[in-house]
Order: structure tokens, then sequence, then C-alpha cells
């Protein structure tokens, strides 16, 4: 079966403001004014929950060893995300159309994603996308996560695919370096927290909209 993988944060859905709110509650919590911008860090935000702390505390302390607070902090971040997960985040303008449109002309659709499992179910069930997906990798699926290849490999083996016939859509180095490892085509979508500055990534092609998904998931997977 030709298979399609979908990074999540920053790919298919806008998750950034949900995780910024969670970091920020950490810090205000300290007794600090939130350091950590809606929108502006939302590149910050999609890399995970150390890099949000990380960037918080370089910006209410300076440059400095700050990985003794952001492991202190790691926890009760995701505690705070997983209490108010789907207030801000959305799925990006016709993202779960273009699933079902795939799913529906008969090729599978996979998520690979580096949040852990639990965090990942309540968001999409939250979302309403919890039958959305033939199936869904996480951070703690296997003992490896992206870059390493082997998630985007379960991703594709779990939905009945195979690793030759598929693709990996994301927007960042992470899923370009996944890709690359997997020996497939990448497609990095333009209008993620990066934006077209994503374009400056090694890329096989580029997704400015939903709607173009599937013409490209035909040329790629041509028989």
């Amino acid at each position: 079966m030709r298979t399609v993988v979908f990074d999540l944060d920053g790919t298919l859905a806008d998750t950034s403001g949900d995780l910024l709110v969670a970091a920020n509650r950490c810090f205000t919590g300290l007794g600090h004014a939130p350091p950590l911008v809606m929108g502006e860090d939302g590149g910050t935000a999609v890399q995970g929950a150390r890099a949000m702390l990380r960037l918080g505390f370089e910006r209410l302390r300076g440059p400095g060893d700050h990985s003794r607070d952001v492991e202190a902090h790691y926890a009760p971040l995701l505690d705070f995300y997983a209490a108010d997960i789907a207030t801000h985040s959305y799925f990006y303008e016709g993202a779960l159309d273009a699933v079902a449109g795939l799913r529906d002309a008969g090729l599978a659709c996979s998520i690979c994603t580096n949040k852990p499992g639990w965090l990942t179910d309540i968001m999409l069930a939250e979302m309403g996308a919890a039958d959305a997906f033939d199936a869904v990798v996480c951070a703690d699926t296997l003992p490896v996560s992206k870059p390493d290849p082997a998630p985007f490999v379960e991703a594709v083996t779990r939905a009945g695919g195979d690793p030759a016939r598929a693709f990996l859509v994301g927007d960042t180095q992470t899923d370009v370096s996944t890709a690359r490892a997997a020996g497939v085509p990448i497609v990095l979508v333009s209008f993620g927290p990066a934006g077209r500055q994503v374009l400056e990534l090694d890329h096989d092609h580029v997704l400015d909209r939903y709607t173009d998904l599937g013409e490209l998931a035909r040329r790629l997977l041509t028989d």
C-alpha cells in the first residue's frame, strides 16, 4: 500500500499556542513574567518542551547551562499541557480533508511524531481526529525517535504499507534528516512556524496548501 506519513506539530496542526502557554505557566509559577511570546516563538514550541524551557531560562537569566532547571520543569510543563491541550491548537486548513481524500483514494496515512504518545492520544481525541489516521507512531513507541528512520518505517508498516512506496510530510530539519535516513522523499510545508524559511532546508518538494497534496501524492507514489 502507498503511504503518506505526516509529522504532527507544525505540519498537520499549529499546536504552538498551547505549548507556549504551558511553558509560560512554569515560569509564572517561579514568579516571573511570561518570557515566551505567542506567534513569535512558535518555531521553538514545535521543537519540544525542553527547547521552550531552555529559551525561557536564557531570556530570564542569560546564556549558560540551564539543564538542571529545564529537567526540573519538564514533567510539570507536560502536565500543564495535558490539562489544556486544545484551546489554541488547530489543524491547518484542509489538512484533515486532504488525509480523508488520500484514504478514500486507497492510500494509507500515518503520523510520525516526537510528541509523547499519551499527549498525542489526548490531543487527537480532543481535536476530533482520533480515527483520522491508519497508524500513529510517537516519541516513545520505539526505543528511538526521529531523526532515526525506524519510527518512520514503523509508521508505514503499521498502516500496512511498504516503506519503498511512501514519503514524509514535515516542517523541520528533524523531518528532513528522518526522510534522508529512510531513503524517501521529504515534502516540507510552507505554512508551519518557519513559514517560507523552511525552503532553506534540503527538500524534495514544498506544499503550500493541503489542497495540493492529493496530486503530489499521485506523482510521488506512481506505480
